[in-house]
């Protein structure tokens, strides 16, 4: 998946062939198949190099998001923990930034945030991007899943979704994408060279 602009708001966008303007954010979602094992991951980058206005607020919530299910993904834990954690952060952001209205506890109870965030956080990883599994299955050392938090505006033409894969350990979570740059300065930087 590659949609700049207002394509990235389509969670399985695959026309692929929009040209990309300035201002715009792009999304990626990519992966690859290693001895038939799969990966995924999302990542969004600026167009020109710059994360500016609401777009920087907005990643930096989605980032936060991210942070906070990568924590959760401990032995024992679950998929609806992890995306809990997701959508409490994200409900918290958007509260604060003035997208949503109410106290945070209801917007998560009424799903007002599904307005801006409508998937879920994590998803099995194995022999296929989206592996079969029970989603309330406790995590074991050796489980692989997904997080991946999002905020969408349509309306204001930028989508943003952040895709790590994460093996859980008896010491907590390896994220097998921690290389990959993520914070907004160190996009910036590397784009900006």
């Amino acid at each position: 998946i590659v949609g700049g602009g207002a394509n990235a708001t389509i969670l399985h966008y695959v026309r692929n062939d929009q040209p990309l303007r300035e201002h715009d954010l792009v999304l990626i979602d990519a992966g690859c198949e290693l001895e038939g094992y799969a990966s995924d991951v999302t990542r969004t980058y600026p167009v020109d190099g710059r994360f500016a206005g609401p777009a920087r607020a907005l990643y930096e919530v989605v980032l936060a998001a991210q942070e906070a299910s990568l924590a959760g993904c401990q032995p024992g834990a679950t998929l609806p923990v992890v995306h809990d954690a997701s959508v409490r952060t994200l409900s918290e952001g958007l509260v604060e930034l003035g997208l949503l209205e109410g106290e945070v506890e209801e917007v998560v109870a009424k799903e007002t945030y599904r307005t801006f965030y409508m998937h879920g956080t994590s998803h099995w990883l194995g022999l296929d991007v989206h592996d079969v599994g029970d989603t309330n299955s406790p995590f074991a050392p050796g489980t692989v899943l997904t997080v991946e938090p999002g905020i969408y505006l349509p309306d204001e033409g930028f989508g943003i979704r952040l895709e790590d894969d994460i093996v859980v350990t008896e010491d907590g979570p390896v994220n097998l994408m921690s290389k990959i740059p993520i914070e907004t300065d160190e996009i910036e930087s590397i784009m900006n060279r």
